[in-house]
């Protein structure tokens, strides 16, 4: 995928951190969120240097995830209000749709799908997604959310419990 272009070995200059600085031992949603937080400045260096974005397979997700150290055993577990307050905070149903009301641009997120059967199908969900979201909140004159902590655990949390209660 071509990240030691802008990731180089430690030491040397590169126009992100070195790999090696990003391994650690973190949780596997944790981990998820600083990878969807990295999108918009990734995406804007992508497009000024006339590159594509990498998509990543659910296998291609679990391996960066394994040599990046992230484990779903060190994510506690889901505070399910927190985040139901997180998905109104950070405007999420700007686009979205909860139980059909909010926004009419992304997917109904009661409506169960493959992004919510784990951490690495979440990552892959959202990494994948991260372009196409960084533009449509540019052009709509919307802040593109940024996850700290726990906020991504509890998100996903809230999210799977919303889909597994919906008809759908």
């Amino acid at each position: 995928k071509q990240c030691t272009r802008c990731h180089l070995p430690r030491g040397q200059r590169g126009l992100g951190p070195a790999l090696d600085e990003l391994r650690r031992p973190q949780g596997a949603l944790e981990l998820a969120g600083r990878l969807w937080n990295h999108a918009p400045v990734m995406f804007a260096l992508l497009q000024q240097e006339r590159l594509e974005w990498p998509a990543i397979s659910p296998a291609e997700m679990a391996d960066l995830m394994a040599y990046l150290r992230a484990d779903p055993s060190r994510d506690p577990a889901p505070d399910l209000f927190q985040g139901q307050v997180l998905l109104l905070r950070k405007g999420c149903l700007k686009c979205h749709r909860l139980r059909g009301e909010g926004g009419s641009v992304g997917i109904e997120l009661t409506k169960r799908h493959q992004g919510y059967d784990s951490p690495v199908a979440w990552a892959t969900t959202i990494w994948n997604h991260s372009p196409r979201m960084a533009g449509h909140a540019g052009r709509l004159g919307i802040l593109y959310p940024r996850f700290t902590g726990d906020e991504m655990v509890n998100l996903m949390g809230f999210l799977r419990s919303a889909a597994a209660a919906s008809p759908h």
